[in-house]
């Protein structure tokens, strides 16, 4: 039978930090069994955590009631800290890193348009990497000592930010599936960025598919041209997800461009936030 040791009263506790908060919702998500280190030790003393001794002698801590409200604050105050946008744009990069997927928010990808059809421009090789309109800084380099390929007089280049960026976890190129997420939460940014074709065309350079995500009830499915999909969050009394209204055309794709590499490798993906309520991914079920 265990019995708890009564924690210090939380008046004279030190203040409780990130790492605070992380170890403690790790504590309440495991078996509890102690590290013996200044952390565990912080929260002792403020009374978030209960250390319990069973009939052998053996310690576990637990989460007290004051430990709890912690995280509830805590989870309360990330959520007001987020604007509605921030909120969906979270909630889909969460989607993706659920399903197995690495995912990117507030990326800004360099992009040529206008050089070829949208449903070719995902199919660049490395070894002629402006050929397609995709965007590349420098060529991939060869064995042979020639020179690189001109890159072609027509199209632009742009600036692409999507709000979630995602790919496979996969070890083979071919199979990553880029996948771009664009946020709209109101009509008004929606109506305006459907009149900016240089936009998604940007996006279909990068991707095998392109999704609009949608906040309930701000637009309907054939608004949104039909070379991109369309997804809408349910309201919260019906749970609050995400329901795919329509699949996103999947266009040839060989690899990503040299020059996403490098963007990519340069940013940090998305991560399961340390104090939320989400499960995390279980790729074995």
């Amino acid at each position: 039978m265990s019995t708890a040791t009564p924690p210090t009263a939380p008046e004279s506790a030190p203040p409780l930090r990130r790492v605070h908060l992380t170890r403690l919702r790790n504590i309440y998500r495991s078996a509890g069994w102690p590290c013996h280190d200044p952390i565990e030790i912080d929260l002792l003393a403020a009374g978030c955590l209960a250390l319990l001794r069973d009939d052998q002698g053996r310690e576990t801590l637990r989460p007290t009631e004051t430990g709890l409200q912690a995280l509830a604050q805590a989870r309360q105050h990330n959520q007001a800290a987020m604007n509605a946008h921030d909120a969906l744009v979270h909630k889909v990069a969460m989607q993706q890193h659920r399903e197995g997927r690495f995912a990117w928010t507030d990326l800004s990808l360099r992009v040529r348009i206008g050089t070829a059809d949208a449903a070719q421009v995902a199919t660049t090789h490395a070894s002629t990497p402006d050929a397609a309109g995709c965007m590349a800084v420098e060529p991939q380099p060869t064995l042979i000592d020639t020179a690189p390929p001109e890159p072609p007089a027509t199209g632009q280049w742009v600036m692409a930010r999507p709000d979630v960026f995602s790919v496979r976890h996969t070890t083979v190129e071919a199979y990553l599936a880029p996948v771009v997420h664009e946020i709209k939460v109101s009509r008004a940014d929606l109506m305006g960025d459907l009149r900016k074709p240089a936009k998604r065309e940007a996006y279909l350079g990068l991707a095998q598919q392109v999704y609009y995500v949608l906040a309930h009830g701000i637009a309907t499915p054939d608004e949104v041209p039909d070379t991109c999909g369309v997804m809408v969050e349910q309201p919260e009394a019906e749970g609050g997800g995400l329901l795919r209204l329509r699949a996103a055309p999947a266009r040839p794709f060989d690899r990503l461009p040299f020059a996403v590499w490098m963007a990519l490798a340069r940013a940090t993906p998305f991560t399961r936030p340390a104090v939320d309520d989400e499960e995390p991914s279980q790729p074995g079920l």
